[in-house]
């Protein structure tokens, strides 16, 4: 007999999952039974929400969705929280819960993992939730969860499995692979009317985000199309390379940055939020765009959101902008070179000189390589002044939910993603110890990272918000194991770096090892 545990594995290998994360518990045994069939991945987290993290971080280097495995109750609710940070960070995973029986959820009768209602709970950090009653829905649910992945705005999507639905009789159900739905395209009306704006326009901008990761193609032929300045998100860095003469930056927070969208007469703005922890990094509360706001996303509800624009279009980017670009007209490269040049020296005057060679010493080793940041100080730096070689190289939980511990799961997540590619955390002592179990599982998975401690024995950002508050710090000053001894132990490299030469060597001997290094600095050494 085949259950329905034994089909679903089949599903997720059918649509192309390639990994899963999980924790085997007593109602997820059967989850299980089909998993060695598959061409399945299975990675062991030590916590769900490092299953979780470990998921986003495949998920923003390959753009692809992971699969996650757990129980109800605890392990659902422990994943949740990594749910939150790619929820607001766009990127997909199918986390599916094993929960009780159909005839015993509700009744609060004190059952093993009891939840009341876990598809209303889990449904806050997911685009969709689902609780299958019988193995006959299985391919519709299916074909709904990877239509979401496939066409629309990209988030976490959880199923809930009753045990008796796992374990019920599934041969009568076909494995029926249901085809997949494009993304929105642009209506010919809407590209007319865009293009009539922007070629017009004497001082166009350029604004692109995360939704705009797999479109490097097309923005190429845009930003040539346009000759207008380009402001790159967090999730969108490395679309344009670091020397593009168009490229104001990639944090629009900064000074020079807002200037020039304060005045651009018509601002084009793709796939990006226009959110507060993208364009008010430093939450001052004062990002406006005067001029005619030309708004592109996939997801229609994201189109009223922050800012009011004057046309509004739901499109897939690359679609979007595939269909803008031959409609453009523009004569104006000198002018926005200019333009570039003037905000660029200004931005770097604003630069942390000690945090940009630190991070310069990263890429000078690495030039490949992609930077999974914490919510730590080398991160904020890189959010702020680091421009990546290529789309898909960085990641930071400082956006959105700001999960601390993010990092060093997402890392090892980013590595099983793309193997040939060396990965680095940034990750402060604080944060650090939020998942430092985690290292086991890369230990045990043989996944080699490089993953650096920033030492400073301090909340720092929360202590610099007590100042800025007129209070004296409280509850920031944090004692931290031996990280050395402690990585040891769980059977990784260690070392201490004590200046970029010293780190540089570190970075290139990890790349030597099967499991992960961790590289400790201590912050008076940098900066």
């Amino acid at each position: 007999m085949q259950t329905c545990g034994e089909l679903l594995a089949k599903y997720l290998d059918a649509y192309g999952i390639e990994v899963a994360f999980g924790i085997p518990g007593t109602h997820t045994i059967e989850l299980y039974r089909g998993l060695p069939k598959t061409n399945i991945r299975h990675v062991t987290p030590r916590h769900e929400q490092g299953a979780g993290f470990m998921a986003d971080g495949y998920a923003r280097v390959t753009g692809k969705p992971a699969a996650c495995i757990t129980v109800s109750g605890p392990g659902a609710l422990n994943i949740s929280g990594a749910m939150g940070q790619a929820l607001q960070d766009s990127q997909p995973m199918l986390v599916i819960s094993a929960d009780n029986n159909t005839w015993q959820r509700g009744l609060g009768e004190g059952r093993l993992h009891e939840t009341r209602n876990l598809q209303a709970a889990m449904a806050e950090s997911a685009r969709w939730a689902h609780t299958l009653t019988r193995p006959d829905e299985l391919p519709k649910v299916m074909a709904r969860t990877f239509a979401i992945f496939a066409s629309e705005r990209p988030g976490p999507v959880h199923l809930t499995l009753p045990l008796d639905v796992i374990t019920a009789p599934a041969d009568h159900v076909a494995l029926d692979i249901w085809p997949l739905p494009a993304r929105p395209a642009p209506a010919a009306s809407a590209i007319a009317e865009a293009a009539a704006l922007l070629n017009k326009a004497k001082r166009p901008l350029l604004a692109l985000g995360g939704g705009c990761a797999d479109a490097q193609a097309q923005t190429r032929a845009l930003v040539d199309a346009l000759q207008a300045p380009v402001s790159l998100t967090h999730n969108a860095k490395g679309l344009l390379p670091p020397d593009h003469p168009l490229l104001l930056g990639s944090n629009p927070s900064f000074a020079s940055i807002r200037h020039e969208f304060e005045q651009a007469d018509v601002v084009l703005a793709i796939g990006t939020e226009l959110s507060e922890t993208d364009y008010d990094f430093f939450f001052k509360g004062d990002f406006k765009i005067p001029g005619q706001l030309i708004r592109v996303d996939i997801d229609t509800p994201q189109l009223t959101r922050n800012c009011r624009p004057a046309l509004a279009i739901q499109s897939d980017s690359a679609a979007f902008m595939a269909a803008l670009t031959p409609h453009i007209k523009a004569d104006r490269l000198t002018a926005s070179q200019a333009r570039v040049a003037s905000a660029k020296d200004k931005h770097l005057s604003e630069r942390h000189a000690g945090y940009q060679a630190f991070l310069d010493c990263l890429l000078d080793t690495l030039p490949d390589a992609i930077i999974m940041g914490d919510s730590t100080q080398p991160a904020y730096y890189a959010a702020n002044q680091f421009d990546a070689r290529a789309p898909r190289s960085f990641g930071s939980a400082a956006t959105g939910y700001g999960t601390l511990g993010w990092a060093l799961p997402a890392a090892f997540g980013a590595r099983l993603g793309a193997p040939q590619r060396p990965v680095i955390g940034l990750l402060g002592d604080g944060g650090v110890q939020f998942s430092l179990n985690e290292l086991a599982t890369a230990v045990e998975a043989q996944i080699p990272v490089a993953l650096i401690i920033w030492h400073n024995s301090c909340y720092e950002m929360i202590a610099m918000n007590f100042r800025d508050a007129g209070m004296a710090p409280m509850a920031c000053d944090i004692y931290s194991p031996d990280f050395i001894k402690v990585a040891e132990g769980y059977g990784c490299r260690a070392t201490r770096a004590q200046d970029l030469a010293s780190l540089a060597r570190a970075l290139r001997d990890a790349q030597d090892a099967d499991v992960p290094t961790i590289i400790e600095v201590q912050e008076s050494d940098f900066i």
